[in-house]
C-alpha cells in the first residue's frame, strides 16, 4: 500500500499531486470549508485521480497525519497492491436503516472483509443507520459527518460533488486485513435515571420531568451555551444495569417543548446519567482505540482513518491532537492518519460483531494488506 496527502487552502489551492495519482485506487476527503461543497472540489480530485474511488465528508475538524485543522481540505490518496474496493451511495428519503440494508446488498461479496461508512450527520438518524448495516455479519465501521459547532448543514461526497442527505459506504475487498477500536475516557456523575418519554432521538422527560430542565440544573452557568455547553455533558443509557452503556451527544434544545435531540435514539424506558471528563481519561482512552486497531506486524505500510466526536475536541481544546499523537505512537510512522472530527461514531463494541452508534469516541479503522 502506497499514501500520501495533499491539501487545499483559500490561499493556495491544491499542492502537488503524489508521483501514483493517475493510477490511485482511492481517495478520502475530509474538510471544514465551503469550497468542499463546490463542483469545483470534486472535479479537481477527480482529474488529478482519474481512477480512484472519490470517498469524504465535511467536518468539525479536518485530520491529516497528527495535526488538526479548519478552513481547508485533507485529501489522501491510497495505492493497493493486493485488495481493491468498491463504493455505495444513497440519498436519504425514507428510513435510514432500510438505506443502510441497501448499501449492505450492494456491497456483498465473497471476499468482502469490511466496509466504511460516512453519513449526513443531521439529517440522518445514525442509531436506525446502524440497524441497516448489521444486515450483514461484515464488520462496520464509520461516522457521521459534521460542520463545526454550527450545526447547520453536513455533506457527503461520494465519486460526485458532495451532497447533504447522503449516505456512502467503502467495501474493502481480497487480500487485506481491517481492524478497529472504540473507546471514550468520560465518566458517569450524578443520580441515575430513567427516560419516562422520548421518541426517537428526541427526550422529553426524565424521572417524569422535563428533560431540558433537568439539563439545565446540571450545567449550571454552562446552561446559557446550549446546545453547544452540552457537548461537554454527554449522557450515557442503557437498557437495563447489565447492558453495555452507550453514550449520546447532545444536538439541540427545544425550549417550547423543554426537550433534548441526541445524536441517536434514546429510548423510554432506559437508565441514563450525565457524563463528564478529564483530558488525561481522554487520551489515555484514544491510546486504547490505537491499541486494539495494531496490526499484526509491526513497520507494514498502513492507512488509519479516525473518527472523533467534536465534543473531544471542544473540551481538550489546544490538548486535541495529543490523542492523535498517541494514535500515531501506538501505530507507527508507517501508518497514514487521517479522518475527521464528527457527529457521530460508527463501530462495534470490541467483542461483538454488530455495528453500533456512539458519540463522545474515538473510534479508529485500520487498513494494512
Amino acid at each position: 500500500m502506497r499514501t500520501a496527502q495533499i491539501r487545499w487552502s483559500g490561499r493556495t489551492g491544491w499542492g502537488n499531486a503524489p508521483d501514483f495519482a493517475a493510477v490511485a485506487d482511492l481517495v478520502m476527503v475530509f474538510a471544514d470549508h465551503d469550497f468542499f461543497h463546490s463542483d469545483t472540489c470534486f472535479n479537481d480530485l477527480r482529474a488529478t485521480f482519474p481512477q480512484a474511488r472519490i470517498l469524504g465528508c465535511s467536518s468539525s475538524g479536518t485530520i491529516g497525519g497528527v495535526e488538526i485543522s479548519d478552513e481547508d481540505v485533507v485529501a489522501t490518496a491510497i495505492k493497493l497492491e493486493r485488495s481493491s474496493v468498491r463504493l455505495a451511495s444513497v440519498d436519504v428519503v425514507g428510513s435510514a436503516s432500510d438505506a443502510g440494508v441497501q448499501l449492505m446488498k450492494e456491497l456483498q461479496g465473497e471476499d468482502l472483509r469490511h466496509v466504511f461508512v460516512l453519513s449526513d450527520g443531521l439529517s440522518v438518524n445514525g442509531s436506525d443507520l446502524a440497524l441497516g448495516l448489521n444486515h450483514t455479519n461484515i464488520a462496520v465501521t464509520g461516522g457521521l459527518a459534521g460542520d463545526g459547532t454550527r450545526f447547520g448543514k453536513t455533506w457527503v461526497m461520494a465519486d460526485a460533488p458532495a451532497k447533504s442527505g447522503r449516505i456512502a459506504a467503502l467495501g474493502f475487498y481480497g487480500d487485506v486485513t481491517v481492524k478497529s477500536g472504540c473507546f471514550a475516557g468520560w465518566e458517569e456523575f450524578g443520580a441515575e435515571r430513567v427516560v419516562t418519554r422520548s421518541k426517537g432521538n428526541v427526550v422529553y422527560e426524565i424521572d417524569g420531568e422535563p428533560a431540558l430542565k433537568l439539563y439545565k440544573k446540571y450545567l449550571g452557568e454552562m446552561a446559557n451555551e446550549l446546545p453547544a455547553s452540552g457537548l461537554r455533558f454527554p449522557l450515557s443509557i442503557q437498557e437495563n444495569k447489565n447492558a453495555k452503556p452507550l453514550i449520546r451527544t447532545l444536538l439541540a434544545v427545544d425550549e417550547a417543548a423543554q426537550s433534548l435531540t441526541f445524536a441517536g435514539d434514546v429510548p423510554s424506558g432506559y437508565l441514563c446519567k450525565l457524563m463528564r471528563t478529564n483530558l488525561d481519561s481522554l487520551i489515555d482512552n484514544a491510546g486504547l482505540a490505537a491499541e486494539s486497531a495494531q496490526p499484526s506486524k509491526q513497520g507494514v505500510n498502513g492507512l488509519c482513518l479516525v473518527v472523533s466526536c467534536v465534543g473531544r475536541r471542544l473540551v481538550m481544546g489546544q490538548m486535541t491532537e495529543e490523542e492523535l499523537e498517541i494514535v500515531q505512537e501506538r501505530l507507527g510512522d508507517a501508518t497514514a492518519i487521517t479522518g475527521f472530527y464528527s457527529y457521530g461514531e460508527l463501530a462495534p463494541f470490541s467483542d461483538v460483531m454488530h455495528c453500533q452508534l456512539h458519540n463522545q469516541t474515538m473510534t479508529l479503522t485500520t487498513v494494512y494488506e
